[in-house]
């Protein structure tokens, strides 16, 4: 029979974003990586195994990041989780990648039977180390100390063990799907495992895919006013040339006399202003802009002057820029601050028209 879950241990997993966590501000800005050193478990390595190592082999060896592997090791043994020695933020990448929750293992080296007897008997049991190898990223790190002593305040761990099983919410939070403090079994953490698998999985991997549609279409937006841009490009320097052949300074331009093509280089740009019915796709129906980003790239946008400060806000989120939040859309001269108010703001009315350059700014 397995040990009978304490009070404090939070087991369920009825939501599908069970806790909302904003990440330490050392896991986000992290840099230190390291390079874990594994035995192999058998003379065969499994295809899992072999990514696994891979996407191991990338980080760069660190000796803080090693003390918790080396120390798990000496006391355990080899056989254990193939945990990423490496920041968390590194791990949860690597676990979006790849399409799978992360596995968080806090591990308190204070030397308790409880905490010994997990790790012995549940965390190295063969059952769950070919369990959490197959469908999981796992991590882990001592709960006293670097990034699992910011971990142990942001999530308020009360007892060990502890364990987690997380997901990236975002560029600075993580979603806390599940939740084990104190010992378990074996048998019991992968009933639990297996349940938020079956009750997470399908919905997240649902909300996934929502974001990998709202991406590519995000994308295909960005293609479309790209090649709209680069199509007023076009015009403009057909419109240049032709400017230039009727004035006789161009190449093919009529040197004596008038001549038939001549002639009909000049009807064409008599009159650019002409409407007509395809006026509206002329290049001085077209808003170009200069939008200048927090950091420090520039991206051009090419819209209809009758369409909204709302669509620079679209084109502008469709980039997928890291981290950037909240914002607001400015002009230098005259100083103007373009936000929610001012969505349904046409171009043209707002000034942009035919031409404007804007600058982003994040706000706290």
């Amino acid at each position: 029979m397995p040990p009978t879950p304490k009070k404090n241990q939070r087991t369920s997993c009825s939501d599908v974003v069970k806790t909302l966590v904003k990440l330490p501000l050392r896991a986000i800005h992290g840099i230190v990586k390291a390079l874990c050193y594994r035995h192999p478990r058998t003379n065969k390595i499994s295809r899992n195994l072999k990514v696994q190592l891979q996407n191991q082999e990338k980080l760069e060896p660190m000796a803080s990041e090693m003390e918790f592997f080396n120390a798990f090791e000496r006391q355990y043994g080899i056989h254990h989780p193939f945990f990423y020695a490496c920041p968390l933020t590194e791990a949860l990448r690597i676990a979006n990648n790849e399409s799978k929750f992360l596995f968080l293992y806090l591990h308190l080296p204070d030397q308790s039977p409880l905490n010994d007897l997990f790790c012995k008997r549940t965390l190295c049991s063969e059952l769950v180390v070919q369990f959490l190898d197959a469908n999981f990223v796992s991590w882990g790190a001592f709960a006293n100390k670097g990034e699992g002593s910011d971990l142990v305040a942001s999530l308020k761990v009360s007892s060990f063990p502890f364990c987690a099983v997380v997901a990236p919410a975002s560029s600075d939070s993580i979603m806390v799907l599940q939740q084990v403090e104190g010992p378990v079994s074996a048998e019991a953490l992968m009933e639990i495992l297996h349940r938020t698998l079956d009750e997470q999985g399908s919905a997240f991997n649902a909300m996934r895919s929502e974001e990998e549609k709202t991406r590519r279409e995000n994308q295909q937006l960005r293609q479309e006013q790209d090649a709209a841009y680069l199509e007023s490009l076009r015009k403009d320097k057909e419109k240049e040339l032709q400017q230039k052949r009727a004035s006789g300074k161009g190449p093919g331009a009529a040197t004596k006399g008038p001549s038939p093509m001549g002639h009909i280089a000049k009807e064409t740009t008599k009159n650019p202003q002409t409407n007509g019915t395809n006026g509206s796709k002329r290049p001085n129906q077209i808003t170009k802009m200069m939008i200048r980003l927090p950091n420090g790239e520039r991206v051009r946008c090419s819209l209809h002057p009758t369409d909204t400060v709302r669509s620079i806000f679209n084109y502008i989120d469709s980039l997928d820029i890291r981290g950037m939040g909240s914002y607001q859309i400015l002009t230098n001269f005259p100083k103007r601050v373009y936000g929610y108010e001012q969505l349904g703001m046409t171009l043209r009315d707002a000034g942009f028209h035919p031409s404007a350059t804007l600058f982003v700014e994040q706000l706290p």
